[in-house]
């Protein structure tokens, strides 16, 4: 028989083999691990419980949750190669600054998780009993069945003994005999993934249920109160820089706009070719107070975006763009079945917009590249330029307020920009 190298192994094949035995792995060592925090947390607890009338009864409950910690950080490290997620562990109470020797001893009695993790040692043996046996039993059937062929000529028989082909009837002979556990066999070898993935997710659901549950949800919890401050400094930042350019450009434009207008009247009657030129000079004033209002509104949805959606909204940007700019946006997302959710589609754009700022007024870059593109659930930015560097989002220059619009929709952001160059801004949006 030629062994097949390893390439030619189709890849789902080598995927579930691989999940199978790291649930096979996971389920197996957990009845050991279940025997041992039952042994430790039943011994620690009843020991406690004896000692309880003495000083020493807090201690030995104290080194017991210590002990539940241990294993319960133990079966953590397990979680991730059966629920696919990366480790979670929660943040124990530490005693305070200062704390003396007794405060610190007790600490873990005032802990919650600490409590958890002891009931996770206690009651986990109720799940890792069944779901080994079962385990056991079906990789069993499943390889002895499988093979029955090859033995079945060694099994001693009796004159009084019954096989299960006959028990089914469907016959005595050894061909019988073979097909019914061969059989059997085959149907265990085919659900055994499914088996054993189920037997793996009773255990991992119970232990993350108890031991990172809490923690995913305070992490849950810190990440929405950071997006919303991440909001709310975005659109504070953003409404100052407009109320300062709108201060300082259009609003002084328009006084001076209407002092040309009361200029102009006051001469109509007296002198009107300085009437005119008085008219000519507001007319100027009104071009140039509109050219500054349509650059600040590129910081807010312009309607180009509303109405064709984000390839169409990025182009014009990429056009107005002082720097020469290359541009590659996936097209479906200006399609009507392609077009992202409005805030995302407003995020992405301020990000280009932004970052396109940024190129001309810091960088020194002769071309920039422009890409948007769609993951399978999350919207991938990249601005890049061969600019001199050195741009970081604590320096400032807009970074700032792009990591916070980015943040606030629970997106990320990576400036990759060494000294010298060259510079790629990288955000991702959830879609």
């Amino acid at each position: 028989m030629t062994a097949l190298p390893l390439a030619s192994v189709p890849a789902p094949a080598r995927g579930i083999t691989r999940q199978l035995l790291s649930d096979s792995q996971y389920v197996l060592l957990g009845l050991p691990l279940a025997v041992v925090s039952f042994a430790v947390m039943v011994v620690g607890i009843a020991l406690s419980a004896g000692l309880l009338v003495t000083v020493l009864g807090l201690p030995v409950l104290a080194g017991t949750l210590y002990a539940a910690r241990g294993l319960a950080d133990l079966e953590r490290l397990r979680l991730p190669a059966v629920l696919r997620q990366p480790r979670v562990r929660p943040a124990y109470r530490t005693p305070e600054p200062g704390a003396k020797a007794w405060r610190r001893i007790f600490l873990p009695m005032r802990d919650a998780q600490s409590w958890l993790d002891l009931v996770h040692g206690l009651f986990k043996l109720v799940l890792a009993i069944p779901t080994f046996v079962l385990t056991v039993v079906w990789w069993a059937l499943a390889v002895a069945g499988t093979l029955y062929a090859a033995y079945d000529w060694a099994i001693p028989r009796g004159p009084d003994d019954q096989d299960l082909s006959q028990l089914l009837g469907m016959g005595d002979g050894a061909v019988a005999r073979i097909a019914v556990n061969t059989a059997i066999g085959l149907f265990c070898l085919f659900t055994l993934p499914l088996l054993v993935r189920a037997c793996a997710l009773l255990q991992a659901g119970f232990a993350r249920s108890l031991l990172t549950g809490v923690a995913e949800m305070r992490n849950r919890i810190t990440t929405l109160e950071e997006q919303k401050r991440a909001a709310v400094s975005a659109e504070a930042t953003a409404l100052r820089r407009l109320e300062r350019d709108i201060h300082d450009g259009p609003q002084q434009r328009l006084v001076r706009l209407a002092m040309d207008l009361s200029r102009a009247r006051q001469q109509l009657a007296a002198d009107p070719e300085a009437a005119r030129r008085t008219l000519d000079e507001a007319v100027t004033q009104t071009r140039d107070t509109l050219d500054e209002l349509r650059a600040l509104s590129r910081g807010i949805a312009p309607p180009i975006l509303v109405d064709r959606g984000l390839p169409s909204a990025l182009a014009a940007l990429a056009g107005r763009a002082l720097v020469p700019t290359e541009l590659a946006v996936d097209p479906d997302l200006g399609t009507p079945g392609g077009r992202l959710d409005p805030a995302v589609e407003s995020t992405a754009y301020f990000v280009v917009a932004e970052a396109l700022t940024n190129v001309a007024k810091h960088s020194g870059a002769a071309a920039c590249r422009v890409t948007v593109s769609r993951a399978p659930d999350r919207l991938v930015i990249s601005v890049s330029d061969d600019g001199v560097g050195g741009a970081h989002p604590a320096k400032g220059h807009g970074l700032a307020g792009i990591a916070d619009r980015v943040r606030a929709t629970g997106g990320t952001l990576e400036v990759d920009s060494p000294v010298g160059g060259p510079t790629e801004i990288r955000a991702e949006l959830p879609r």
